[in-house]
C-alpha cells in the first residue's frame, strides 16, 4: 500500500491568521537559522532548491486541481541554470520566482470556478476509488482537470448520502465555502499581504525540503502547536485515517475510552461529530472536534460494514485522558514446562514524578519472579507500535538487561559526539530475552532493541525492520515563557542516534533476526516512505569504551567503577538462530489461517488491524512465543546443529 496523502482532496486548509509581517531579509534570516541548526544541510544546493520548488507547488495545490503540467513545468522540473539562478536571487533577498509561481496559481483560480460550474451540472462517474488518487501527477489539460474533479464530486456525493437531507446541503456548502476561503487568502487584493503570504509559503517549502521531521511554523501554528504540548490531550482513544468519504478507525488504543465502551469497531467509517457533518474536513480538524474537556460526551455518526449492507449509527463515548497509566504497559504470563514466559508490552518510554517505563518495568520483572518463584524462564518485550518517548528511559530500560555500558551515542550537527551510558550493573534479568518489533517501532524503541541485539543479549522478531527514525529534533518554542517569535518559529532536525555498534537505524531501521509478518508487515510504513529522508549514516563501535569522550579529570575517577562489570558482547544465541528461524518458517507455512491472514494484508485495503478478523487471534504475537519456547528447549538441550530437528513449539502453530 502506498503512503496516503490525500486527506485535502475535499478540503483544503484554510488559513486562520494573517501571514506573520516579514520581510525577504526576515525569510532568508530564518532559513538560514534553520540551516545552521540542522544536522547535514547548510546552504541551498541545486537538489534541495528544486525540492522547495516542488514544495511550494504542493503548499499552493496540494490536491492538483489548479494548475497543469505545461504552467508549472518550468519549476517542477527546472533547469540547472534555473536553479543556480534562484539560488543566487535568495543571496540577494530576491523572492521573484516564487511570486511568479503564486502569481501563476492565482490565475488558475478562475479556471477552476468556471470547471465547478460545469461538474455542478455534468453526469458523475461511478464506482470511483479513493485508490486513484494516491499519487497524483500534474493534469495535462482543461479537460483532465475537469475530469479529476468529476471524480472528487462522485466521491462527495457517495459521502454525503449518508447524512440527513438537512445537513447534506450544509455539506456541499461547507466544501465551496472552505474552497473559495482558501482562494482569497491565496489570491489576497492587499499587495504586501499577498507578498508575505509568498515568503510563508518559502519558508514552508523550503523547510521541509530538508528532511521530512523539519517544520516553520507561523506564530498563530505555533500558539497552538504550543497548547497541544502544554495541555494534556483528552479524546476517545482511536486512530483515525483520511480516507476521502469520511475517517476510518484502523487502530483502538488499549485502555482508551473508545476500546473499553466497546463501541467502535475497526472499519468503522465517522461522517460526523456531534452531528456536524465531518467528510471534506482537514483530518487534524476533525480529530480536534472529537477531543474536548475530559468527562465529556461525544457523539459521532458512523457507517459499520454489516454482511453487505452498511448500517448507520449514533456512539456516544465519554473522553478521558489519552496517556492513561493502564496504557503504558501490559503483562501476560504464559505456562510452558516447569515454569512461565513472561510477555511484557511496552507502549511508549514515558517519565513523570511518580513513575516512569524503567522503574515500573524493574517492579514488574521483580515481581514476576517473585510472584513464580524463581520460575521465570523467559521474557518476551513487546515493543511493536512503540513510537519512542524519552531517551533516558530508553537507556534505563536497557541497562534492566544488561551490564554497564554504551547504549547509545547523539552525532549533533556539528559533528560532536556524546555518548550516552547505562552505569548500573544491576540488571533484573540476563535469562533469554527477545524483543518483538514492527515498522511501527521506532526512535527509543529502536535504540533499545538494537543495543540489545548488538550486545547479543536479545534477538530481535516480527517485521523485516522497525520505523527508521535515527534522528532527533529541537524547537526554537519555548513553553516555559510562552513568547511565540512574531516571525515565526521552527522544529528541526539536529543530530542522529547511533547504538553501540556505530550503527544508526535511520532510514533502515532495526533488522530482525527472525522475521515473523504481522499486521504492519504489508503497509509501507517507516521513515524511507517519507518525502525527502535522511540518509543513514555511521560512527565507530564503541564495544570497548575508553571513556575518550569524557575529560581526562573526570575520566580517571569514572573508571574506577566503570571498568568493572562492562557489558560484553555474547554469542548465546548464535547456535539456534538457524534452527529457530527454519522452525518458524516451517510452522508459519504449515498454519491455515497464518497463510490466510497474509494474503489478507497484501491487498491494498488492508488495515493495521486486519489482525482482528483471524479469531481475535495476535498472530505474530503467537508464533513469537513459539520461538521462545524452541530457544527455551534447543539451550536446555545445547543444540548446536542445523541438521534435523524436532520443532519443539510445533504444538502451538
Amino acid at each position: 500500500m502506498k503512503p496516503f496523502f490525500l486527506s485535502l482532496i475535499f478540503g483544503l486548509s484554510v488559513l486562520s491568521a494573517k501571514p506573520p509581517e516579514m520581510g525577504p531579509s526576515d525569510a532568508k534570516n530564518k532559513i538560514e537559522q534553520i540551516f545552521k541548526a540542522h544536522v547535514s544541510h547548510k546552504r541551498f544546493t541545486p537538489d534541495l532548491m528544486q525540492r522547495t520548488l516542488q514544495n511550494f507547488l504542493a503548499e499552493l495545490d496540494p490536491t492538483k486541481t489548479y494548475l497543469t503540467v505545461n504552467e508549472v513545468d518550468k519549476w517542477d522540473n527546472a533547469s540547472p541554470e534555473l536553479l543556480n539562478q534562484i539560488i543566487q536571487d535568495f543571496e540577494r533577498h530576491n523572492f521573484s520566482e516564487f511570486e511568479a509561481l503564486h502569481e501563476k496559481m492565482i490565475a488558475s483560480i478562475a479556471r477552476r470556478n468556471e470547471l465547478e460550474k460545469e461538474v455542478a451540472e455534468a453526469t458523475l462517474p461511478q464506482d470511483v476509488s479513493p485508490d486513484e488518487f494516491k499519487e497524483l501527477t500534474w493534469a495535462v489539460n482543461r479537460l483532465e482537470l475537469k475530469q479529476r474533479l468529476l471524480k472528487i464530486k462522485a466521491l462527495q456525493l457517495d459521502a454525503a448520502k449518508n447524512l440527513e437531507d438537512d445537513t447534506h446541503e450544509q455539506f456541499f456548502k461547507r466544501l465551496t465555502k472552505r474552497r473559495l476561503n482558501r482562494e482569497q487568502e491565496i489570491a489576497n487584493k492587499d499587495v504586501k499581504e499577498k507578498y508575505r503570504q509568498t515568503l510563508v509559503y518559502f519558508l514552508k517549502a523550503a523547510s521541509s525540503s530538508l528532511d521530512s521531521h523539519t517544520v516553520y511554523f507561523t506564530p498563530s501554528e505555533a500558539s497552538q502547536f504550543m497548547i497541544e504540548i502544554d495541555q494534556r490531550l483528552f479524546g476517545i482513544g482511536a486512530q483515525l485515517r483520511d480516507d476521502l468519504n469520511g475517517l476510518t478507525v484502523v487502530r483502538l488504543l488499549d485502555g482508551g475510552p473508545a476500546k473499553q465502551s466497546k463501541s467502535l469497531k475497526i472499519g468503522d467509517r465517522i461522517i460526523a461529530v456531534n452531528n456536524e457533518p465531518i467528510v471534506g474536513w482537514e483530518i487534524s480538524d476533525a480529530v480536534g472536534l472529537i477531543r474536548g474537556k475530559e468527562g465529556t460526551p461525544v457523539t459521532l455518526t458512523l457507517l459499520r460494514e454489516h454482511e453487505e449492507s452498511k448500517q448507520k449509527l449514533d456512539v456516544q463515548i465519554v473522553r478521558r485522558e489519552i496517556v492513561l497509566k493502564e496504557t503504558r504497559y501490559d503483562v501476560a504470563v504464559e505456562p510452558f514446562g516447569d515454569g512461565v514466559i513472561a510477555h511484557i508490552n511496552l507502549y511508549s518510554f514515558y517519565q513523570d514524578p511518580k513513575s516512569s517505563s524503567t522503574s515500573d518495568l524493574k517492579k514488574v520483572i521483580q515481581d514476576l519472579k517473585k510472584e513464580h518463584n524463581d520460575s521465570l524462564q523467559a521474557i518476551l518485550l513487546d515493543l511493536r507500535s512503540n513510537p519512542g518517548g524519552h531517551l533516558p528511559q530508553a537507556i534505563g530500560v536497557t541497562g534492566l538487561f544488561i551490564n554497564k555500558g554504551v547504549v547509545v551515542s547523539i552525532k549533533d550537527n556539528n559533528g560532536a559526539v556524546q555518548t550516552l551510558r547505562n552505569l548500573d550493573s544491576n540488571k533484573v534479568w540476563d535469562g533469554p530475552l527477545l524483543v518483538l518489533t514492527n515498522r511501527a517501532s521506532a526512535s527509543a524503541a529502536e535504540i533499545v532493541a538494537q543495543t540489545l541485539q548488538d550486545y547479543g543479549r536479545a534477538l530481535i522478531m516480527g517485521d523485516d525492520r522497525t520505523f527508521g527514525k535515527g534522528t532527533y529534533q529541537t524547537f526554537t518554542l519555548d513553553p516555559s515563557n510562552h513568547k511565540v517569535n512574531p516571525k515565526g518559529e521552527f522544529k528541526v532536525t539536529r543530530g542522529m542516534y547511533f547504538t553501540v555498534s556505530g550503527k544508526s537505524p535511520q532510514l533502515v531501521g532495526a533488522k530482525a533476526d527472525i522475521e515473523i509478518p504481522g499486521a504492519f508487515t504489508a503497509l509501507d510504513v517507516g521513515e524511507s516512505f517519507a518525502k525527502f529522508p535522511l540518509e543513514s549514516d555511521h560512527i565507530s563501535a564503541k564495544f570497548n569504551d575508553d571513556l575518550s569522550d569524557i575529560s581526562p579529570f573526570q575520566r580517571r575517577k569514572i573508571k574506577m567503577f566503570y571498568e568493572k562489570d562492562l557489558q560484553e558482547r555474547l554469542t548465546t544465541y548464535e547456535p539456534y538462530l538457524d534452527i529457530l528461524r527454519k522452525n518458524s518458517s516451517t510452522r508459519i507455512q504449515n498454519n491455515t489461517n497464518y497463510q490466510n491472514f497474509l494474503k489478507a494484508i497484501e491487498k491494498d485495503k488492508a488495515s493495521a488491524d486486519d489482525i482482528e478478523i483471524f479469531g481475535q487471534n495476535d498472530l505474530q504475537l503467537e508464533e513469537s512465543y513459539n520461538v521462545m519456547k524452541d530457544l527455551i528447549m534447543l539451550m536446555r538441550l545445547k543444540v548446536h546443529h542445523t541438521a534435523s530437528v524436532t520443532h519443539p513449539a510445533q504444538a502451538g502453530a
